[in-house]
Formats: C-alpha cells, structure tokens, sequence
C-alpha cells in the first residue's frame, strides 16, 4: 500500500505490486506498478549499476522511467511514457554504511506529461545537481 498526501488536495492510496533484486550484470533494478483507488496504474522502473573506482570511490550511474495507462489530469501526468531521468552519483564511502555523495540528474517528459507541466509554465526538460548521504544500519 502507497498513500500519498498533497496540498492542493489530490490524496492517493494505491496498491503497489513490485519487484527488487540484481539483474544480470549486477544491475540493481527496481520495478512497480500502483493501481489506485480510482483506477490509475502507473508503474515506475528504475536500474542503477555500481561501478568502482576504488575501493572506496564509486560512480553510480541510473535511470528512472514513468508509464501511466492513462492521461491523470489533476497530478499532471500522461498516458503513456511519462518521464525518463537519468543520472550519475559519485561517492565515497567511509564505511559500507556511511557514504556521502554528488551527482547529476537530468529529467525529460514526455507527451501529455509534458503538456501539462508547459501549460503550467514549467519546463518539461530539467538539470539537477544532487548531494546527499548513502546510509544503512
């Protein structure tokens, strides 16, 4: 179950069916489907790849797509492939579990999704620089 709060007031729960595991190649992948109780699927897949420098040193480069069965007006999404981001993260870790790290996110919508968000005066293409800390205990 997902339950998403918004301020303008399009609350969502969903039933989420996923899957999580290495793929080939070590690739992480991450896979899931939502179906609300309004009865929109969405589904999000995303793969990320470790990729060592050192032993502490490791670029992760990713990405992330978007597909909805079907144009969701009041959450600014479209039928069809939704969004594509793909990124790169580099980061250090001091252990394991303690890693900080830098990267570079770039976003791009597609279709109706992108209709949406130039209708409301926002680009459908977007750069991000992206920090923070990789943790686990």
């Amino acid at each position: 179950m997902r339950q998403t709060y918004r301020p303008d007031g399009g609350d969502r729960t969903d039933l989420v069916v996923g899957i999580q595991g290495l793929a080939p190649y070590w690739f992480e992948v991450d896979a899931a489907a939502f179906l609300s109780t309004k009865g929109e699927l969405t589904a999000r897949a995303e793969a990320e790849y470790d990729q060592r420098i050192t032993n502490r040193w490791i670029v992760q480069p990713r990405a992330e797509v978007v597909l909805s069965a079907e144009d969701i007006p009041e959450l600014r999404v479209g039928s069809g492939l939704s969004s594509l981001q793909v990124g790169a993260r580099l980061r250090y870790e001091f252990r394991k579990e303690f890693a900080p790290y830098v990267g570079l996110e770039w976003t791009k919508s597609f279709g109706n999704t992108a209709d949406f968000l130039e209708a409301d005066g926002r680009s459908s293409e977007d750069t991000r620089f992206v920090v923070g800390i990789r943790t686990w205990f």
